[in-house]
């Protein structure tokens, strides 16, 4: 059966989970702290683990939503919290943990292989932008200049998956919802948050996982560049981009899968 195009002139992007590994970024900067506590307060080897200042962090946030949208000064709470923890009360060394902390959270972001060679493609022929619950402003991760917006939920007070944000971003693209598709690792935050502000969605699944969420994406892919293998524009007369609705008989498509843990906003 036949699938009529439809037209598409913005892709925007998740961050975190979806254009880098940030569990690994965010272990291995937590990690660096974790040794120079150590080196700074001796007493404290062995009181902490990385899953211990994890848990305290996660703790932090939940206490401080709707309070606090910022996610440095959320992190800054959370070191401060976890000295207390092992029974330090030094503000200058809370902050100076989070300086570190924040030097290599983004320093140190590694892309996945298929981000650069998708962002190359797909630039032109489609505006791209950000969509993220993160802090990870591309200017800090080496994609100065690469998209057209950028949204971030602590600058708005809302976050995924709350359609508000997507509605910002439609706005500050300029186009229509119908036009608008976004791409994200996490069926709850960006599926279902796309879903829910009428764009299309895309669920991007690395490790293809199964799923028994009711969340549905439109279309679903386990690389970027499978998704500019299916997305590659053709220009008609009006100059309008198309790209067609991957089918279940594709070599792209997989089964519903599990989404990974979502770690967008994490910080």
């Amino acid at each position: 059966m036949s699938i009529e195009p439809a037209r598409i002139s913005v892709v925007s992007f998740d961050a975190d989970g979806t254009l880098w590994d940030f569990q690994k970024v965010m272990r291995h900067s937590l990690g660096l702290c974790t040794i120079e506590l150590r080196r700074l307060v001796p007493a404290c080897a062995g009181l902490l683990t990385l899953e211990t200042m994890i848990a305290v962090r996660n703790r932090v946030a939940e206490e401080l939503r709707g309070k606090e949208t910022n996610l440095e000064k959320i992190r800054l709470a959370a070191f401060k919290r976890t000295l207390q923890h092992i029974g330090v009360s030094d503000d200058a060394l809370a902050a100076h943990l989070n300086a570190l902390y924040l030097k290599h959270r983004f320093e140190d972001i590694r892309l996945f292989g298929d981000v650069l060679p998708t962002l190359d493609a797909l630039q032109g022929p489609y505006a791209l932008g950000l969509v993220s619950n993160g802090n990870s402003y591309p200017e800090r991760c080496g994609l100065e200049g690469r998209f057209q917006f950028v949204v971030f939920s602590q600058d708005y007070g809302v976050e995924k998956p709350d359609p508000r944000l997507f509605e910002i971003a439609v706005e500050q693209a300029g186009c229509s919802r119908q036009e608008f598709l976004h791409v994200g690792d996490s069926l709850q935050n960006d599926v279902a948050g796309a879903n829910r502000a009428g764009v299309r969605s895309v669920w991007l699944n690395r490790d293809r996982k199964r799923s028994d969420s009711d969340i549905q994406a439109e279309f679903e892919i386990t690389s970027l560049t499978a998704w500019v293998d299916i997305c590659k524009p053709f220009v008609v007369s009006e100059g309008q981009n198309y790209i067609h609705k991957i089918s279940p008989q594709s070599a792209f498509y997989k089964e519903s899968r599990n989404p990974g843990e979502d770690c967008d906003g994490l910080a």
